[in-house]
């Protein structure tokens, strides 16, 4: 089972949607890491071995955050911000994990595709 762990830009109400979905789900927030830094959430996310899900580009940088070795990220990227359009793209993340593996990889959910960053040891970026 994946475990995970959602930045604080994601409202409480989709962890526990993540909950409901039998994910092993925390979130900054509920940690009380309001606040926290990038690279210290980067460092945090891969020793508890949770994947983040954010809306934070920052974390789409392999060269910066390398998923080599690492549980993962999934950066969601909506057209539009709205509190709907979130809720859909993280349901699609979830459907995603469902069937996939997010640990080595960075994920970039749009609407309607996934991109998927590899580690470079391994097949090339994936359009999905």
């Amino acid at each position: 089972m994946t475990s995970i762990k959602l930045d604080e830009n994601l409202g409480a109400h989709l962890l526990l949607r993540a909950r409901d979905a039998g994910l092993d789900a925390e979130s900054v927030r509920s940690e009380g890491l309001g606040g926290i830094d990038d690279d210290a959430l980067y460092e945090h996310c891969n020793k508890e071995e949770r994947a983040l899900i954010t809306l934070d580009l920052d974390f789409s940088n392999p060269l910066r955050f390398p998923p080599a070795g690492r549980p993962g990220t999934i950066v969601l990227r909506p057209h539009r911000p709205s509190p709907v359009e979130i809720a859909e793209l993280f349901e699609s993340a979830l459907q995603r994990l469902q069937i996939d593996r997010v640990r080595g990889r960075i994920w970039i959910v749009e609407p309607g595709r996934v991109r998927i960053y590899h580690d470079w040891y391994s097949d090339e970026d994936e359009d999905v």
